[in-house]
């Protein structure tokens, strides 16, 4: 298969699904297991041996109990106790109060614990985001073959100058059939769009907007800068429901995914997130707990199953977002020129048996795969000492480059591995 369009090779791959318009398990749970048999058997009734009686004392001594205390001793003595038992009353108390305070006033006394200082009330948290936010989220409608419901998706302003950024596959069809595209802001306005320039490969469209120069600017962030576990919020319109927010997490960074057939096939090396995403998400914000957005839903894996009239699969938690530098990279280049490209090197690979790397089936004569010595039957197992177990994982360690690059190909031909620099070509698309 060419470097532009490999076919997925790994058995078991859930299938992943663009985001288009369209019986409860229960757990039982282990039966409770019996205590052990406590190590020491009762044993019956009067086998311990018993204690010894106590000893009394006998009569004092004479000498004893003749013997007289001065009245003044007695007197200093009963002072001094009381003195004694009131201090230690006051310190005793003073430590009870000390122990109930840190432990929230109970009675019980507790270890007192150190923590952080808790955020105030509505900083960085999900309202907050969802408040600043939704003023830039849009919905989009794409009308295609006469259909007045058309294409169904999301999006959210990028500028001052009325530009909106969603999926390719929102517009697609619109686009080539020329139907007229709807937004909707979130204040309910609709708008009519045109698209200034779309990429099937990064699934990425801008859209100028008439009246969307009044609209709030999306602030951008950075994918490459969330760690797995961080929290994150999605926002769109799944299933036509405008100005939906859901939330969740970053499960995994820099995941290899393809979506699409053919042509508009697109690859990703994406955010996946837990965070709920559905058909008409598509084009909307994944964002974080500063309320800038970090990526752009696209995709989510699907088991097969269907939801909905349109048969298509809703979330299972499995949802995936192109990282917001791939997009300000393509909608520079479509503001700029009108269109984006992407790199290639220039050869057809396919996937192994063992996903041990990408295998070279041919190279292109003038390419740079071929300008830098590369040979039909060499195995890719490496990019820039990224490891590649596949065709996938090949071309989209490629497209997160841009071309001019120069990438370093780790190489294993026979028994030998070397290293080849490639220089990456453009295409359009």
């Amino acid at each position: 298969m060419s470097d532009d369009q490999p076919t997925p090779e790994r058995p078991g791959d859930e299938p992943t699904r663009e985001l288009r318009p369209g019986a409860p398990h229960w757990w039982s749970q282990p039966p409770a297991q019996q205590a052990p048999e406590h190590p020491y058997r009762q044993q019956p009734a009067g086998t311990w041996p018993a204690p010894a009686p106590a000893q009394l004392p006998g009569p004092l001594p004479a000498q004893a109990r003749a013997t007289r205390v001065p009245g003044w001793l007695w007197l200093a003595t009963t002072a001094l106790a009381l003195v004694v038992g009131l201090l230690g009353g006051l310190a005793g108390g003073a430590l009870v109060a000390s122990h109930q305070e840190a432990s929230g006033g109970g009675g019980l006394l507790h270890v007192q614990r150190r923590t952080a200082v808790p955020l105030p009330a509505d900083n960085r948290s999900i309202p907050a985001v969802a408040a600043k936010v939704l003023p830039s989220t849009v919905q989009i409608i794409a009308e295609y073959d006469g259909n007045p419901q058309g294409a169904t998706g999301s999006g959210f302003v990028m500028d001052r100058e009325g530009h909106v950024i969603t999926n390719n596959h929102v517009v697609a069809e619109a686009a080539a059939d020329h139907g007229p595209i709807e937004v909707i802001d979130h204040r309910g306005r609709h708008l009519r769009a045109t698209v200034v320039g779309r990429s099937s490969v990064y699934d990425v469209a801008v859209l100028e907007v008439k009246g969307a120069r009044s609209l709030r600017p999306a602030a951008f962030g950075s994918a490459d800068q969330m760690r797995v576990g961080e929290s994150v919020v999605a926002i769109g319109s799944p299933l036509g429901l405008s100005a939906t927010v859901t939330s969740g997490i970053v499960s995994a960074v820099h995941r290899p995914v393809t979506t699409g057939n053919g042509s508009d096939s697109s690859y990703i090396s994406a955010v996946q997130t837990d965070a709920a995403i559905n058909p008409g998400n598509s084009g909307g914000p994944l964002v974080n707990l500063q309320g800038q957005v970090v990526g752009v839903n696209s995709a989510i894996a699907s088991l097969g199953s269907s939801s909905g009239s349109n048969g298509e699969s809703g979330s299972i938690g499995v949802g995936f977002a192109i990282p917001i530098e791939q997009v300000e990279v393509t909608t520079d280049q479509i503001l700029r020129t009108g269109e984006a490209k992407y790199p290639v090197i220039g050869a057809n690979v396919r996937g192994t048996r063992n996903l041990d790397g990408a295998k070279v089936d041919s190279v292109t004569p003038g390419q740079p795969a071929a300008q830098a010595g590369l040979r039909a039957g060499d195995l890719i197992t490496a990019l820039d000492h990224q490891p590649i177990s596949g065709s996938i994982d090949l071309v989209v360690a490629i497209r997160t480059h841009v071309p001019g690059d120069t990438v370093t190909l780790t190489v294993r031909r026979g028994s030998h591995t070397q290293r080849i620099r490639v220089r990456l070509a453009a295409k359009v698309g």
